[in-house]
């Protein structure tokens, strides 16, 4: 069976794809979303190796924001899919890439123990400008604390230089500048561009649906302990 694993980003849940995955499973696909918010990068990348360990075969492997630098570290995947997403190289991390939008954080708020959240307001514009209010609404009620320290980690592997990869742009990110995503898409071997903010999965959540059947359509997944080797 085809499987896919959905990787969140900050201060996001599982939740948050569940349309997405609900659509994905509906046309036979296997659907791992494992929970982040394990306190740091690397706790966070183990959560989502343990997913993919579980499957029979190497997944697509699609992470979101913050969700990028954590399937940067995997292994065992068949195909990395970053959507406006952190593709990093040997050093770097999100935070030391600049990776929230001054609009984002100025939308932060200091939580006891270090942790942060994000003003609810502030949310729906910056994250989900272009989603329905209803959808807009549930998806900022889903948003949860985020501990420190997580987007300045530093991936310890970088699989995306060994498989292959698509990267989409959200061309209208508030979120995460547009012209850095094009920056790091340029390391990816396919790249899409999507007139959509910083969350597709909730406001047009087929456009998810639509890329990942189609990049599973011709799919066949390598045996367990051989990557996908490309030219760049």
């Amino acid at each position: 069976m085809a499987a896919v694993v959905l990787v969140h980003g900050l201060y996001h849940r599982p939740e948050h794809f569940a349309t997405v995955a609900e659509r994905l499973r509906a046309v036979g696909i296997e659907v791992v979303v494992p929970e982040l918010h394990r306190g740091s990068l690397s706790a966070d990348t183990a959560a989502v190796q343990a997913a993919i360990d579980a499957l029979p075969e190497p997944p697509i492997v699609l992470g979101h924001s913050y969700g990028g630098s954590v399937i940067t570290g995997v292994h065992g995947a068949g195909h990395l899919v970053y959507v406006a997403a952190f593709v990093l190289d040997d050093g770097e991390s999100a935070a030391g890439l600049g990776g929230m939008s001054p609009q984002l954080q100025a939308a932060i708020i200091p939580e006891p123990g270090g942790s942060t959240s994000l003003h609810p307001d502030r949310a729906v514009d910056i994250l989900y400008g272009d989603c329905p209010e209803p959808l807009a609404a549930g998806a900022v009620g889903l948003l949860r604390a985020q501990a420190p320290g997580c987007g300045r980690g530093v991936p310890e592997r970088h699989s995306w230089k060994h498989i292959s990869t698509t990267y989409v742009v959200c061309a209208q990110d508030r979120a995460i500048d547009p012209s850095l995503q094009r920056k790091m898409a340029s390391r990816c071997n396919d790249v899409r561009e999507w007139q959509t903010g910083h969350s597709p999965f909730v406001g047009q959540p087929d456009l998810i649906v639509q890329l990942l059947r189609k990049l599973l359509a011709p799919y066949t997944p390598p045996r367990r302990n051989e990557g996908v080797t490309t030219t760049r």
